[in-house]
């Protein structure tokens, strides 16, 4: 069953979404998301592809299946996705109840995700059914701080953030692994707020 509540907040963003995020931080993590981006292999799950804005740093000639939980994010993503050379289907779908059949990609990717799926435990066990043996699950994830006075500066401002979209204190790689992923690696891109996170479903 769709979360409603999380589809509508969503919904509401998109109109904003692209003016919020396309000039700033997409042009700073543009590079890193590539850079992640081009171990694209196989049968391939994006989760939250939004407006699109990833789209363009996607190797060419991949079998992706882009899912978002707002259909205002996937219309707005929709001329990103004709333009990709190579096969993009975009679908409004939410992670805690994917249709897929078990062990269906051999791949999942994410970006910026982790921080705004309502149960993110729940949501990682999802997308591991979904992979299969051996599959890897590759994020772009901005994270909680073990650092002062960033981590106190994060805690005190998530209640107001996840009203709008993420939160700000995620502890993401934890999440992966009690999802039951074994952990490949976790790359630091910005002091320990902006990462890449590797795992693998055994």
């Amino acid at each position: 069953m769709v979360d409603l509540i999380t589809k509508r907040k969503w919904d509401r963003a998109a109109k904003s979404f692209d003016f919020m995020a396309a000039k700033g931080p997409e042009l700073r993590w543009a590079g890193f998301k590539k850079a992640l981006f081009s171990h694209m292999e196989g049968k391939v799950l994006f989760l939250a592809v939004g407006t699109g804005l990833d789209i363009e740093h996607f190797p060419p000639g991949k079998d992706i299946t882009g899912i978002d939980i707002s259909s205002a994010m996937l219309e707005k993503a929709k001329s990103r996705a004709e333009a990709y050379e190579g096969n993009l289907e975009l679908v409004e779908m939410d992670v805690h109840d994917l249709p897929f059949e078990d062990n269906s990609f051999d791949q999942v990717y994410t970006s910026c995700t982790f921080c705004s799926v309502p149960n993110p435990v729940e949501g990682l066990e999802s997308l591991k059914r979904v992979l299969k043996p051996g599959g890897e699950i590759r994020m772009f994830e901005h994270t909680g701080s073990r650092f002062f006075p960033f981590n106190v500066m994060m805690h005190i401002m998530t209640p107001l953030s996840k009203r709008l979209g993420p939160e700000m204190n995620r502890n993401t790689a934890d999440n992966v692994r009690q999802a039951g992923f074994e952990l490949v690696e976790v790359e630091n891109i910005f002091l320990d707020v902006v990462k890449t996170i590797t795992a693998k479903k055994l």
